[in-house]
């Protein structure tokens, strides 16, 4: 019967990232049970059996920064904690160099504390939505004119970001836009869902093929929103067959063509009663994305410092449920303060169980192992990315 348990839990980490995969040798009643890492690529089989509680906490973290260099407090965070990734933005921008210099830094502090080398990512949309002003996409996602010109873009984009060590995009938006123009605007390809699919997969192939971290973005759609979760509660008012027939059109082929990521937003839907923001969502992040469509990629909750999260929780307490609900990743933009509470937060979650263990590897696997595909992981232990570009500039 040992035996037959130790199989099948190994199985399940392989096939499915499963929540069932226990943390410990032999549970209360001497039952065998498989090892966290069990039938896992080596680098990520090894993190996970060598990570404390308190660091695989941390690896449930985006962590945005306010200034422009290393003097920011985010620095001493990432030589403490042991933060999944760092998220870059345009008011953290000053030119390539400068963003290579920060992303150089990133990996420097992870490798000097003995952490797992952190993602680095930007929201480089296109055009006037491009964290990074005068880098590739061009064009703003409703100023293309082609899919082909996607790919070319996003090829530009990605070739730049190898340059500068900047290891993944959250993007590209696959938000289905409405007739009436919608909340998100400009940011959107198209107002029709096979469009958006087309522009969004050769959008996808091109990062993935530079061996980019992608995380398609707003899970299950906010193309038909009141408004932008930047400014308050969003509310989508399409029926769960509506949403199948538009809005998750893109996003399944997304799931179908292996998208590493998907970035799960705040709006609000009939299936959750208009109450319960998506990235905190049982029914959105478990039944619908990882049931209905079997995605079994890292699950991003959006950010948790928006006003459309902020106006009915705390940032902390908006963490804990969205990890509870399937979130394997929580993005905090700002500030340092505030993304220590987060993580305290989430410490306590998992000291008292209300995170379970099993969650917690869970989650921690999935992000090791898009880590791992896209070259942050080494055979003998985790630190700077060695082919990356980036590893060779100075802070």
């Amino acid at each position: 019967m040992a035996a037959v348990v130790v199989v099948a839990a190994a199985a399940l980490l392989v096939l499915a990232l499963s929540a069932d995969d226990p943390s410990q040798v032999e549970s209360g009643d001497g039952e065998a049970r498989a090892e966290p890492g069990d039938g896992l690529p080596q680098p990520v089989s090894q993190e996970l059996r060598e990570m404390s509680t308190a660091r695989k906490v941390a690896q449930l973290m985006l962590v945005g920064m306010e200034g422009t260099d290393a003097g920011d407090p985010v620095f001493s965070s990432l030589e403490e904690r042991d933060y999944a990734g760092l998220v870059l933005t345009d008011q953290n921008y000053v030119s390539s160099d400068q963003v290579g210099a920060l992303a150089a830094e990133a990996g420097s502090v992870a490798e000097d504390a003995n952490h797992v080398a952190p993602l680095v990512v930007a929201p480089q949309e296109g055009g006037e939505f491009n964290a990074f002003a005068d880098l590739p996409p061009d064009d703003a996602a409703a100023d293309l004119d082609s899919p082909r010109q996607a790919a070319q873009e996003a090829e530009a984009a990605a070739e730049e970001f190898e340059e500068i060590g900047v290891t993944g995009i959250l993007g590209p938006v696959l938000d289905v836009g409405s007739e009436s123009g919608g909340a998100l605007g400009e940011r959107l390809y198209s107002d029709e869902p096979d469009a958006v699919r087309e522009y969004g997969l050769a959008t996808i192939e091109e990062f993935d093929e530079a061996g980019l971290f992608t995380a398609a973005k707003h899970f299950p759609g906010l193309g038909a929103a009141s408004q932008s979760p930047e400014f308050g509660t969003a509310n989508v008012g399409l029926s769960p067959d509506e949403l199948a027939q538009r809005d998750l059109v893109p996003f399944e082929a997304a799931i179908d063509e292996s998208v590493p990521g998907i970035l799960v937003g705040h709006g609000l839907y009939e299936v959750d009663d208009f109450v319960t923001p998506a990235s905190m969502s049982k029914t959105v992040m478990i039944d619908l994305l990882r049931g209905d469509l079997g995605f079994d990629g890292v699950a991003i909750a959006d950010d948790l410092t928006s006003p459309a999260v902020t106006s009915g929780f705390t940032p902390g307490d908006a963490a804990v449920e969205s990890v509870r609900s399937g979130a394997d990743l929580v993005y905090v933009s700002v500030d340092d303060e505030q993304q220590g509470r987060v993580y305290e937060a989430l410490l306590d979650a998992v000291r008292g169980d209300r995170i379970t263990a099993e969650r917690l590897d869970e989650a921690v696997t999935r992000t090791l192992m898009a880590k791992e595909k896209v070259g942050l992981l080494e055979e003998e232990g985790s630190g700077g990315p060695e082919r990356r570009a980036g590893k060779e500039r100075g802070a």
